[in-house]
């Protein structure tokens, strides 16, 4: 069984920043990445622009030189890789974590090709992986996707887009500009306050312009192979609908850090307990990094405000060993 000073679960920007961190400071380590590198990243839509510059997403001060201000998701994929393998990073692709064990001074790393052992677990695994569910009929319809790649796909199509944030205003303006007809199903009274500043006022244009319709303070009821039903103050609408795109976000895999003995919030939030100052859990040598630090709160932590946490850990680490 393979040893390690720290074992690092996700394969993302900061679990990458993370094994940079290690490397620089002497500790053994791995990454264990249950995709493709950043695996997060490449399931973005392909047209992705990011809200942060380049700048605010380079880490380890490497820099990151994109055609434009805010980078394209290719140039990202691209920029993250070549630091990779670059900086020939003990990453393990394609491997999932299934079970991680604190028996004394160690952790038992299990996954699905291999066994570790690791005095410290960074769990850096974001929050992308789990959708947040309606939970109504028809929602396992093939025509129903929780994640949007590429708008070419939905031309011709009557496409019905549930959101108000970034990933559903996005879809519903692309497909649109590809020659699709969206319907925006909104909850709340407007499209959301933290959609790009670049990108809110096309969408309300759109919507005023009747371009796209939108249903302001409504939810779906129900959705079939020919339409989708929605509850709105006028009463139920029955829309014909040939695909429906739910982008209603995403949360944390909070059932596998329950499982690691992580404690969380007794609330909505369900956020982890951590030492700010370590990030260090309720359980000795195990550390959170990234965006799953803020539980349901996923706007709390992107790159650019979290990249901090790999020198924060490696050095708590670091001081344990003295």
């Amino acid at each position: 069984m393979q040893e390690f000073d720290v074992a690092i679960i996700g394969g993302g920007p900061i679990g990458i920043a993370c094994g940079l961190e290690a490397k620089k400071q002497g500790l053994s380590y791995i990454i264990i990445e249950k995709g493709p590198i950043v695996n997060s990243l490449f399931n973005y839509p392909v047209n992705m622009q990011f809200f942060s510059s380049s700048e605010k997403l380079e880490i380890d001060e490497i820099p990151f030189i994109s055609k434009e201000a805010k980078p394209k998701r290719s140039e990202a994929l691209e920029y993250y890789r070549r630091i990779v393998t670059s900086n020939q990073l003990n990453i393990q692709l394609f491997e999932t974590v299934l079970k991680v064990e604190k028996q004394a001074d160690f952790f038992f790393v299990e996954s699905n090709k291999n066994q570790y052992r690791a005095k410290n677990v960074v769990v850096a695994t974001g929050f992308y992986d789990l959708p947040n569910k309606m939970n109504v009929p028809g929602e396992d319809l093939p025509k129903v996707s929780h994640y949007y790649n590429d708008p070419h796909f939905y031309a011709g199509q009557k496409v019905a887009v549930i959101g108000a944030s970034n990933s559903a205003i996005d879809a519903a303006l692309e497909c649109w500009r590809k020659g699709a007809q969206v319907t925006l199903i909104i909850r709340g009274p407007e499209v959301g306050q933290r959609v790009k500043y670049w990108v809110r006022p096309d969408i309300i244009n759109r919507i005023e312009e009747g371009s796209i319709k939108a249903y302001y303070h409504a939810t779906v009821k129900e959705i079939t192979p020919n339409d989708i039903i929605i509850n709105t103050p006028d009463g139920d609408v029955s829309l014909d609908n040939d695909f429906v795109l739910a982008l209603t976000g995403y949360m944390p895999n909070f059932e596998f850090l329950e499982k690691l003995g992580i404690t969380l919030s007794d609330d909505e939030k369900r956020l982890p307990t951590y030492d700010p100052e370590t990030m260090e859990t309720n359980i000795p040598g195990l550390f959170l990094a990234g965006v799953i630090c803020g539980g349901m709160e996923t706007h709390k932590w992107f790159i650019e405000n979290s990249r901090i946490h790999a020198p924060i850990i490696m050095q708590a680490i670091l001081q344990k060993r003295q």
